[in-house]
């Protein structure tokens, strides 16, 4: 199986957090704006259970889809922030709070938000 790269990886990591119910869920596209990556999944979780469910579903999800596994992870959900990188896609499962106060979107506000519904 061909690996997927950036947009189609960033939709399908969008859809598998869908399917967990996450909050908010915005994709960006940051390519030539950020140095990191060209992709960014940001969402919500409402809990520390539902942001550990996020992390653990979205990896199996994408894993079974695509057959792509993130190649790091950083944070766990007890700091309310975590990252799954895929290289071409940071995955960003977050609480409310860290949302709000992190504002990853403003942060990025340059880059074009990605349709993935």
């Amino acid at each position: 199986m061909k690996a997927a790269e950036g947009k189609e990886l960033a939709i399908a990591c969008a859809r598998a957090v869908d399917e967990n119910k996450a909050e908010d869920i915005r994709v960006l596209d940051v390519t030539g704006i950020s140095p990191l990556t060209d992709f960014m999944v940001i969402c919500s979780g409402n809990s520390m259970p539902h942001l550990k469910a996020l992390l653990r579903d979205t990896e199996a999800i994408v894993e079974e889809k695509l057959g792509q596994k993130p190649y790091s992870g950083e944070g766990r959900a007890e700091t309310n922030w975590v990252v799954l990188d895929y290289f071409d896609v940071m995955v960003h499962v977050m609480s409310e709070e860290a949302r709000s106060t992190y504002d990853l979107e403003n942060l990025w506000g340059d880059a074009k938000e990605v349709d993935w519904a």
